[in-house]
């Protein structure tokens, strides 16, 4: 059995500093760039045009951050759709006026949402979303938490989309050359523990199925990338 067979999760330190801690601000702006790296918002493109045949009216992003990495993929899609509401759900709150008002150039409507995941979902708020989009963000949890999430995730929207972290030993030396591109203490120690908790195989599919979702695609995607697609069992306002 290698290092890397099973998911092993430690804590980030991004998720320790406080929003406005200067090595939080700083490896925010290196992560910006690991995404354009892993080519992440063009693999999210990728998929919403293969699962989402209907230009969607709704879009839930978890884990949004500071709404940078969607703003990258509404730019892509905005010729194709618009007027999507898109609702940006993260406990850290760092979604400002400036990038609102540049999803409403793309003629997207933006409501940040500042909240635990499981908290918001676990709620009586009974909208239901066309897709829900996740980047870099699933390997934050351990298995059991995941079957938890999903159970909630599949009777709020018919589909989910996730970019998540390779666990390969590939990705994992590509993390040793962080340096190169300035990335700090904070991004060199979270991007390897972001590979060592990533996915690979049929690890959400199968989690998927057991919180009663169907699975549609799972796949590495390039060097660094994890996909996943799931649909719920029904469509979503028939879900009890």
């Amino acid at each position: 059995m290698t290092a890397l067979s099973q998911r092993s999760l430690v804590p980030e330190i991004l998720d320790r500093l406080a929003a406005d801690d200067a090595r939080a601000i700083r490896s925010r702006r290196d992560l910006s760039r690991i995404n354009a790296l892993m080519f992440q918002a063009p693999i999210m493109v990728s998929l919403l045009r293969k699962f989402l045949a209907e230009p969607p009216g709704r879009i839930l992003e978890i884990g949004a951050g500071d709404g940078t990495f969607m703003l990258k993929v509404a730019r892509r899609m905005a010729r194709d759709w618009r007027e999507v509401d898109l609702t940006m759900l993260d406990r850290a709150g760092l979604v400002t006026p400036k990038l609102a008002a540049d999803f409403a150039g793309l003629g997207w409507t933006v409501e940040a949402v500042t909240a635990d995941v499981f908290d918001w979902a676990e709620g009586t708020d009974g909208r239901h979303f066309d897709a829900i989009t996740v980047n870099l963000f699933l390997h934050h949890l351990d298995d059991e938490e995941l079957l938890r999430l999903f159970s909630l995730l599949r009777r709020k929207a018919r589909l989910i989309l996730a970019t998540e972290p390779l666990r390969a030993d590939l990705a994992l030396a590509a993390t040793r050359l962080l340096p190169a591109i300035g990335a700090n203490d904070v991004t060199r120690h979270d991007a390897a523990q972001s590979v060592r908790a990533g996915f690979r195989g049929s690890e959400l599919s199968d989690l998927w199925s057991a919180a009663g979702g169907r699975p549609l695609e799972e796949r590495r995607a390039g060097p660094f990338s994890h996909v996943f697609v799931g649909a719920a069992s029904m469509p979503a306002a028939n879900v009890p």
